[in-house]
């Protein structure tokens, strides 16, 4: 099918956990561009629904709460409600935002895996697992600690090391000791469920093939995912939270089932059906799901952040085809992360914007455009307070909401408070009114390719014309010299605005609202799923190209849209943000790292120190963390693994003149033998900078 040949559109956002808040870094990957396209598509007539909900199970929960001296359901109770109250407020438009500790969705979980066990699409494997004597558990990947294989960082989860980024098993850690309890764990035998994925390899590849409008970066994970080529993926563990293995189908398999539940990223997708399930039941029809995973005509899209690819475009896809009734997603337009004041976001250490904090202080619409203008669609992006405050103050105050002013100011003030007659319009007003056209479709056909930024920037597009309509035009001289002609240009530009007042609605809900009351436009289609006029208005994305106004109509008494952030607005949030603690604790400064042990002068002057400069830099397949870069120091060329891929972009470190230690004995790293090591300091905040020098390549560093 074409992209609009479908009878209905299905959108979800990536579960987000319910251990903590929300932040920025979250709206910018998964919610707010879903939500600007739902909103969209809803303007445009179509049948949209928008599911999602809250992630309560799993270790992270588990460790949260045993954080705290708490129950995990404690826990979850706690964030649920606050995360989907940020959403609200913030204006994310789900159709339903469900949880997944519901009875409906472990039911659907249940029947989903039993449905695949009945297939016999399961392998059965007993092998041994890390099991801690004290807490008398086994430990779960994130229940393990201890020195990682790569880099020899010594606090490596049982999954990944955070240090170097390489993907682990718990096997594979020396020294590992239990978080529970630090005790040193046993191996024991345990049997679990595993999900084949290899024998889904070539139908997933082919599904990928026929889908080559997909991000690059998502299609270039999948595709170095296939190529290292897809193994079986255990999807139960032995923890006391998630949804449990159903009985039946554990004692047909002659194990006992009990401290055994459904593995939380193959039960998070399908938090997707149970959340649209209970949506169908509040809309009075228990089976109306059905038509939205089941029915051929429906477009299904997944919104996460590149964190989650693997898992929305490999797994879950054949979690789909094991079970034969689903259909599988048309995208999964993945974003990238989001930084925050150049540093790699990190909610351990407080470094972030937490939504629910930002949303007491300001208005959402200037977090939605301002985070809508830099999305990481296709890189890493960076968040910093000054670029907020200048997108407020340069663009929706100074572009847009100073030509809605100017305009209504007019014709309040010269013609009554009335819409002007077009009499005799010029080349020029004509050429005007007919760009609204091509606004519309080129805002429009943004929107539906996913380039957010792209269609925000043709929004403020229109409200730059109208500036630069109203400034040649001037209305100011016409209105002694030719009253008609001063009429003529507020006509052309109340009718822009009445555009605007629909074409901004995805990204300014509210703003456009209002613009809508002062110009009395009434029946335009509601972008959300209860609101007024929702999929029965009159005036919708097509509509809203053509005049909307009428020569007469009385126009309300113009009102301030967007009012200006302040420079010391600004200091103060910069300040409060490095402030805070590695601990998450406002008001306490990070502590400095203490010194290491004293060394003698002979000891410093081991230390082989060179300048060299970055040929290429590369990120590492799998690694989050490492790129490899190759050096030239002068008298010869080398290759270093450098843990900072989510600190640099790759492509900004090449002629970057670098210090290296270059007497460091050789290290085999992800496969590569690293060849020194490249100097760098790492700030209170944990964010890496280059210790970079101005001498020539090869020399010595003293």
């Amino acid at each position: 099918m074409q992209k609009n040949d479908f009878k209905r559109i299905l959108v979800t956002s990536a579960l987000p956990y319910a251990n903590g808040p929300i932040h920025i870094g979250h709206i910018a990957g998964a919610y707010l561009p879903a939500d600007l396209y739902c909103r969209y598509q809803r303007l445009k007539g179509r049948d949209v629904v928008f599911i999602c909900g809250s992630d309560e199970l799993g270790v992270a929960i588990m460790i949260r709460a045993r954080k705290e001296g708490i129950s995990p359901q404690e826990l979850v109770d706690r964030y649920h409600p606050m995360i989907e109250d940020s959403f609200q407020k913030l204006g994310i438009s789900f159709n339903y935002y469900g949880r997944t500790t519901t009875v409906t969705h472990q039911e659907t979980s249940q029947d989903f895996f039993r449905n695949l066990a009945e297939k016999d699409v399961f392998v059965l494997k007993t092998d041994e697992q890390l099991f801690d004597p004290e807490a008398e558990i086994f430990l779960a990947d994130r229940f393990i600690i201890g020195t990682c294989p790569v880099c020899g960082y010594e606090d490596a989860y049982g999954d990944q090391c955070e240090h170097c980024g390489s993907s682990l098993s718990p096997s594979e850690l020396k020294n590992p000791r239990s978080t529970l309890s630090d005790a040193t764990p046993e191996l024991r035998e345990t049997t679990h469920w595993y999900l084949p994925l290899g024998d889904f390899q070539d139908r997933l590849a082919a599904w990928i093939e026929t889908h080559p409008e997909w991000k690059p970066n998502v299609r270039g994970q999948i595709k170095s995912w296939l190529n290292d080529g897809l193994r079986d993926r255990a999807i139960t563990r032995d923890v006391p939270w998630g949804v449990p293995v159903p009985e039946d189908v554990a004692e047909k398999a002659g194990i006992d089932a009990s401290g055994k539940v459904i593995y939380v990223w193959f039960d998070a997708p399908i938090g997707y059906i149970s959340a649209t399930r209970e949506w169908a039941k509040r809309e009075g029809d228990e089976d109306l799901w059905k038509e939205y995973w089941q029915d051929s005509e429906t477009k299904l899209l997944h919104f996460i952040g590149k964190d989650n690819i693997v898992f929305h475009c490999l797994m879950f896809p054949a979690m789909l085809m094991a079970h034969g009734d689903y259909v599988l997603p048309e995208n999964v337009p993945a974003n990238e992360f989001l930084n925050i004041e150049g540093g790699k976001l990190s909610t351990s250490r407080g470094w972030a914007v937490w939504l629910h904090e930002f949303l007491e202080n300001y208005p959402a619409d200037l977090l939605r455009y301002a985070l809508a203008s830099m999305l990481p669609e296709t890189k890493d992006a960076d968040f910093s307070w000054s670029e907020f405050q200048a997108r407020v103050n340069s663009e929706l105050a100074d572009i847009l909401g100073n030509f809605v002013n100017r305009t209504l100011t007019f014709a309040t003030r010269y013609f009554t408070g009335n819409v002007p007659e077009l009499v005799n319009p010029s080349e020029e007003d004509l050429a005007v009114l007919a760009q609204i056209k091509d606004f519309r479709d080129r805002i429009g056909e943004a929107y539906e390719s996913f380039r957010n930024r792209e269609a925000v920037f043709e929004t403020m597009g229109l409200a730059r014309l109208g500036n630069k309509y109203f400034n040649d035009t001037e209305p100011w001289h016409t209105r002694n010299s030719d009253i008609q002609k001063c009429g003529n240009t507020i006509h052309v530009c109340l009718q822009l605005c009445a555009s605007l007042s629909v074409y901004m609605d995805p990204v300014l809900p509210t703003a456009g609202s209002k613009l809508r009351e002062m110009l009395n436009i009434k029946d335009v289609r509601s972008s959300v799923p209860d609101g007024d006029g929702a999929m029965s208005g009159s005036i919708g994305w097509e509509e809203a190209a053509e005049p909307l106004l009428k020569a007469g109509d009385t126009v309300g008494t113009p009102e301030i849209l967007f009012k200006k952030v302040d420079d010391d607005v600004v200091a103060a949030e910069v300040a409060k943000l490095q402030q805070i603690s590695v601990e998450d604790e406002p008001g306490v400064d990070p502590p400095y790292k203490p010194l290491a042990d004293q060394i003698t002068f002979d000891d410093f002057t081991r230390l082989d120190l060179r300048v060299a400069t970055i040929l290429t830099a590369e990120k590492m397949p799998k690694s989050k963390k490492m790129l490899r870069i190759q050096l030239d120091l002068g008298f010869e060329k080398r290759v270093v693994m450098a843990g900072a891929a989510e600190h640099y972009n790759p492509d900004d470190l090449s002629g970057k003149k670098v210090v290296v230690l270059a007497n460091l004995a050789p290290r085999t790293m992800m496969g590569i033998e690293s060849q020194g090591m490249i100097l760098m300091a790492e700030d209170r905040n944990g964010r890496l900078s280059l210790v970079e020098s101005s001498g020539e390549d090869g020399a010595v560093v003293r």
